[in-house]
Order: structure tokens, then C-alpha cells, then sequence
């Protein structure tokens, strides 16, 4: 099972974009930058190389609300997955960027028909969530 899950700039309230329809992708190199990473290149850097962006990249980190914590303080801006931002304690904004980016997410079995009863209704569950929705 596999679907698509988009990302959104994060930015503090009071930023120059809160008003925006969307983000600039070249608004990216402007600002600190705050990465969600570990280890290997994820997502985000893929959308850097794929544009031929720079980021000042000022924090590097795996905890989405670490991150989620700094922006909201102004330290800097980020870019997250929509299933992180739907029910958050953050008074952040979520901009949807320009030319929109997606988060591949997926899960695979042996055998559908020998699953659990718990990894059944899961994928019922992500059926109906359909992943590719927006905040």
C-alpha cells in the first residue's frame, strides 16, 4: 500500500508570507533554515537538489516538534509533512509551497489475506484517510 503526503513550509505568526497565497520556493535560501533529517538525505534535501536551492540550514534534527518549537519562536523556517501539522499545540502556519512537494509513504506485507487483525484495519483505516488530502 502506498500514497503521497505533501509538505508545507512552516512559518512563524508575524512573517512576511503569513498573508501569502503560497511559499516561494527561493524564499527557502533567504531565511534560517531548520531540516528534518537523519542520517541519509531525505525528502526536503531532495526538493533543494531538485531546484538547485541553497538553504542556510542552521539546525539539523529527526524531532518534528523540536523543530515545530523553534519556528514558533522565530529562529528560522522549516518544511513538514501535512500529517505532523493536522492537530498541533504550535501557533505556526502552514503555507503550501509554490510548486507543491510530496513525502512517499507506504507499507508492505507478505500476504494480505494472512495479516493480522490490527494490520487489517489499519489499511482500512488508510483507505479511508486517503493520505493525499491537505491540511
Amino acid at each position: 500500500m502506498k500514497g503521497s503526503v505533501k509538505n508545507y513550509p512552516i512559518i512563524p505568526k508575524g512573517h512576511v508570507y503569513e498573508n501569502a497565497e503560497s511559499f516561494p520556493l527561493t524564499a527557502l535560501e533567504k531565511e534560517p533554515f531548520m531540516l528534518l533529517e537523519r542520517g541519509a538525505k531525505a525528502e526536503i534535501s531532495a526538493i533543494f537538489e531538485k531546484h538547485n536551492l541553497h538553504p542556510r540550514i542552521h539546525f539539523t534534527t529527526w524531532d518534528d516538534y523540536a523543530i515545530m518549537s523553534m519556528v514558533e519562536q522565530g529562529f528560522g523556517i522549516a518544511i513538514l509533512p501535512n500529517l505532523i501539522l493536522k492537530k498541533i499545540p504550535y501557533d505556526i502556519i502552514a503555507k503550501p509551497l509554490e510548486i507543491p512537494a510530496y513525502r512517499d509513504i507506504g507499507f508492505a506485507l507478505k500476504n494480505k489475506e494472512t495479516a493480522s487483525l490490527a494490520v487489517k484495519k489499519f489499511m482500512k483505516y488508510l483507505s479511508y484517510r486517503d493520505l493525499n488530502t491537505n491540511i
